[in-house]
């Protein structure tokens, strides 16, 4: 009986040590899976820590990029509108003819070299005083550049630019700065690269001088850009030609907008070729996809008339025959640019002094009321000739500061002029 109690007593003593040990290491098991639960907590924390930062770095950074761009902008000093808008601003225009485009010297002496005197404020005080608010400064570039692969533009030249340039700016003018008699810019394939070279060298030292003037400075790219000296020179180049073309002018753009400043807001002329007013000269013209891109032609409309020495000096407002060609050139213009986004600017137009002043005031009235409708600005070649067998466009004397042909001043403007 005693052994009995005895091995009853172990046995209970055995299950409650056996109960001990199961619970304490079931309550190790438990703190274990606590700890283990709670770093894995941490970890997932951590991890999440880490993408929320990054999330955080990355909205910071496009806030940062925002910001900057924001405050890119609203340090420009000028208006950011499409050109469609801006040449709503435009009345007529005048040309600095063969002045700083003459190519009679490679020094600051080029300037009156085909004549022409020293320009002076005056010049353009007189100008706006009679109505005109855009004054085209033709400029040639390619005698006053050093050499390869620079072609850096000799200081003082572009100083005299920039200071005839201010001369507008100052008069509050709008102003055309452009590459005019350049003698490189040969449109062929084969001498497309180093004519791109000179082009977008010489643009980018432009651009960075003029890079914090507004909406008032407008660049074009090249006047009349053509295959000088061969059959294709006047009669709407060829398929090469007018490629070369587009791709000099889409180099010019690329050239500007990365010039820095008001650069990527600057309003542009790109001419098509030879600046030709022939439509069949616009079928593969291509325009960069850019608002701020105006195309720049030039006409002397009827040629017989306006241009051709040899041709007729008469010309009537009621002679359907004589008024034809104007309203034609118009809705062409209106037509395929005007009318499909693209603005354009006659950047030269005018009718040589024939000893037929009435007919050349008509033809002028007429000739800018037809282009004032379709929304064309026009801007007068005024090349400073007013006696000899040359081209004689001139208006405007510029020693005296006076007008050679107030009448004709008149019929472009609506201003009478002394």
């Amino acid at each position: 009986m005693r052994k009995n109690r005895y091995f009853l007593l172990i046995m209970f003593c055995l299950f409650i040590g056996l109960t001990y040990i199961s619970c304490t290491k079931k309550q190790d098991i438990t703190v274990e899976n606590e700890y283990t639960s709670e770093g894995d907590t941490i970890n997932d924390n951590d991890s999440k820590d880490e993408e929320a930062n990054e999330k955080i770095n990355e909205t910071e950074d496009e806030d940062i990029k925002k910001d900057k761009n924001e405050n890119e902008k609203s340090s420009l000093t000028i208006r950011d509108i499409p050109s469609m808008e801006l040449i709503k601003e435009f009345s007529i225009g005048w040309n600095l003819g063969n002045t700083l485009d003459a190519t009679g010297s490679s020094y600051l002496s080029s300037e009156t070299s085909w004549g022409n005197p020293y320009t002076e404020k005056e010049v353009f005080d007189t100008v706006k005083e009679a109505g005109f608010n855009i004054v085209r400064i033709p400029v040639s570039w390619g005698k006053h550049l050093g050499p390869e692969p620079d072609y850096k533009i000799q200081e003082e030249w572009l100083d005299r630019v920039n200071e005839v340039v201010d001369y507008g700016i100052d008069n509050g003018l709008y102003v055309i700065l452009n590459m005019h008699h350049e003698e490189w810019h040969f449109p062929s394939y084969e001498n497309f690269e180093k004519a791109n070279t000179i082009l977008t060298s010489v643009w980018a030292q432009i651009a960075e001088r003029f890079k914090y003037y507004d909406e008032h400075l407008i660049f074009e790219g090249m006047n009349e850009p053509r295959m000088k000296g061969t059959p294709y020179e006047w009669t709407g180049g060829n398929a090469e030609a007018r490629d070369v073309v587009n791709k000099l002018n889409q180099s010019f753009v690329e050239t500007i907008r990365t010039g820095g400043g008001n650069n990527p807001y600057r309003h542009l002329m790109i001419p098509t070729y030879a600046a030709s007013s022939d439509p069949k000269t616009w079928e593969d013209f291509i325009i960069p996809d850019d608002e701020k891109v105006i195309v720049s032609i030039h006409a002397y409309t009827p040629y017989n008339f306006a241009l051709n020495k040899n041709g007729t000096s008469v010309w009537s407002p009621d002679n359907p025959e004589d008024t034809a060609e104007i309203d034609n050139l118009m809705n062409n213009i209106y037509e395929h640019f005007i009318n499909n986004g693209h603005p354009v600017i006659i950047g030269e137009f005018g009718a040589m002094d024939k000893n037929n002043l009435e007919d050349r005031v008509n033809w002028a009235e007429y000739y800018v009321q037809k282009a004032s409708e379709k929304g064309i600005p026009c801007i007068w070649w005024d090349n400073g000739g007013f006696t000899g067998s040359g081209e004689l466009f001139g208006l405007l004397d510029r020693r005296s500061f006076t007008w050679k042909y107030p009448e004709i001043v008149k019929a472009l403007t609506g201003r009478s002029v002394e």
